[in-house]
């Protein structure tokens, strides 16, 4: 799902209506890449070629959903399993040079692939039980790095791997499918149709703290196993440095909320998915799922200490961070008036689904406006002056 990518294939982030974020996905069954054959691309027909320009990652998964074949099966951030529903499955793919920088430690990139993948099962509300890898690397590439740094995270979540496949690449490509199972005490799938009107809209963390990290790795932040090391920025006071290595490491090595997923699970009601692709976006496939309308609060979206200044220092738009920067992997979810969730998960109220189709944020001074569909799309056209991921 990529166009070109930059060495890091990382965005910067500028602007209210921006176009900054990452790790866009669906969850499609399997699918191939096969290089081009000598004498270039196969010729195709003029309503193919037209087709091809227009295409969106958005109008895609929509064509697809309305197959026969996969209906059912697609709009969600796993699929469930027929005949009767007992199993989920996610895939999600990691590729150097578009969603992480080319050299990164392979134990780092080995976690970040298994969060990005048990984030989607959190938003199911499903317990992990096996992972599938297939991994293309190329030679010196450190292969038992990788898989201890893997096999010992999954340990950690009940995770096995059962099986995958290797291969040799000119750069690295992991793609994990994970299956998930029912948490003891669950009593449904958490979807992304779910949502009523009077419903309250939660966020399951701080929001913007990736995206700020990604454009820090973007000029230059490195991260390892022992710690981060940043770019030569202008000199930042001490509570500024500690926020800067704070988010890279929330870009490269994200949590996955499979506790609150399970928590919510167990609740009667309430839609839920995970911000990938950023608070805008997600708000809205989730009230397009649900066939309803939403607003939001930008004053009550959820800050990490430091963040704002720190993105401002950076010459970047706090509020766009936060809105169309994406990667957080935190849950958007919501849940029935009266009901609200568990302290110790530390989420925060940021709106209301409402009747209608429309999606409005509220600024400071209580103005509302339409809430922008920000978020990145690999098949889309490109954004002027944006770099590509």
């Amino acid at each position: 799902m990529q166009v070109s990518v930059s060495e890091h294939g990382s965005p910067s982030v500028r602007g209210r209506a921006t176009r900054a974020v990452r790790g866009a996905k669906q969850h499609l069954a399997g699918g191939s890449c096969y290089p081009a054959r000598s004498g270039g691309s196969p010729p195709t027909a003029p309503e193919e070629r037209k087709s091809a320009r227009r295409e969106t990652e958005r109008t895609l998964v929509s064509w697809l959903a309305a197959r026969p074949e996969t209906a059912g099966l697609l709009g969600d951030d796993a699929a469930m399993l027929p005949p009767r529903s007992h199993h989920v499955v996610t895939v999600d793919f990691q590729i150097a040079g578009v969603h992480f920088p080319k050299g990164l430690d392979a134990a780092v990139l080995a976690r970040r692939l298994l969060a990005v993948n048990l984030s989607d099962l959190a938003a199911m509300g499903a317990r992990p039980v096996h992972a599938f890898l297939a991994l293309a690397a190329p030679p010196g590439f450190a292969h038992r790095r990788f898989f201890s740094s893997l096999l010992r995270e999954a340990s950690r979540r009940g995770l096995t791997l059962a099986g995958g496949d290797l291969a040799a690449a000119a750069e690295v490509h992991a793609s994990l499918n994970l299956i998930g199972e029912r948490w003891p005490g669950a009593r449904r799938w958490l979807r992304r149709s779910e949502a009523r009107p009077g419903d309250a809209i939660y966020l399951g963390g701080t929001v913007g703290e990736s995206a700020l990290g990604l454009e820090l790795v973007r000029r230059g932040a490195r991260a390892g196993m022992r710690g981060v090391v940043l770019p030569r920025l202008p000199k930042l006071r001490a509570n500024l440095d500690r926020a800067a290595r704070r988010a890279v490491r929330r870009h490269l090595l994200p949590q996955a909320q499979l506790e609150l997923g399970a928590w919510l699970s167990r609740r009667p009601r309430g839609a839920a998915i995970d911000v990938s692709d950023g608070v805008a976006r997600d708000l809205h496939r989730l009230c397009a799922e649900s066939a309803v309308g939403a607003v939001i609060e930008a004053e009550r979206l959820p800050r990490a200490p430091g963040f704002a200044s720190l993105a401002e220092r950076l010459g970047l738009d706090p509020l766009a961070l936060q809105l169309g920067g994406g990667e957080d992997y935190v849950l958007l979810f919501t849940l029935p008036e009266g009901a609200a969730p568990d302290a110790r998960f530390g989420c925060r109220a940021v709106g209301r689904i409402e009747s209608g189709r429309s999606v409005r944020v509220v600024d400071a001074e209580g103005r509302a406006a339409p809430l922008a569909d920000l978020g990145w799309d690999h098949l889309a056209a490109r954004a002027p002056g944006a770099a590509d991921r």
